[in-house]
């Protein structure tokens, strides 16, 4: 008589082990989410860095309250073409008017322009008025991709502004 024998279990492979394929899934969710974070993040950050933010953000509340005390109501559009090329001068006007719908003439009007991925390219220009309410610069950007505009009405003390994103495309 033969002796009878145990029933033998063959090993699981790894990769085809509950255990592994779990924690395959987990590093790879994890560096999924990692992915979607540095595209938003690239995508999304305008990269601007004020120099003395700390100072600028002290007082924060009690300025904004301030601000809305005096806050005259004026109605500010920026009016950016939306095909700008690189290289060629495209006007950027800026109208100002006041709760009544009458034009205003502030202190000075300036555009600002940055470039979220490079600083040193930043700059800005002085609009003229070309007519009451009315003010222009023309521009000419030197790189193609995203810029971010800032259109800033001073009077006095008090700084109202708007701001918008563009895409400079090529020539």
């Amino acid at each position: 008589m033969q002796p009878a024998v145990a029933n033998e279990h063959k090993p699981i492979p790894a990769w085809k082990s509950p255990w592994v394929i779990a924690w395959i899934g987990l590093v790879l969710a994890v560096l999924g989410v990692n992915g979607v974070m540095v595209y938003l993040a690239v995508a999304t950050n305008p990269g601007l860095v004020v120099e003395d933010f700390y100072e600028r953000g002290q007082n924060l509340e009690r300025t904004m309250l301030s601000r809305n005390a005096r806050d005259p109501g004026w109605l500010l559009r920026a009016d950016i073409p939306q095909d700008v090329n690189a290289g060629e001068q495209t006007p950027i006007r800026f109208f100002l008017v006041d709760k009544a719908g009458q034009p205003v003439s502030p202190e000075t009007v300036e555009l600002f322009v940055y470039r979220p991925s490079d600083a040193t390219r930043d700059f800005s220009v002085v609009m003229t008025e070309e007519g009451p309410g009315r003010y222009v610069a023309d521009v000419s950007f030197p790189l193609i991709g995203v810029w971010d505009t800032l259109v800033a009405a001073r009077n006095g003390d008090d700084e109202y502004h708007v701001g918008q994103r563009i895409e400079v495309r090529r020539p």
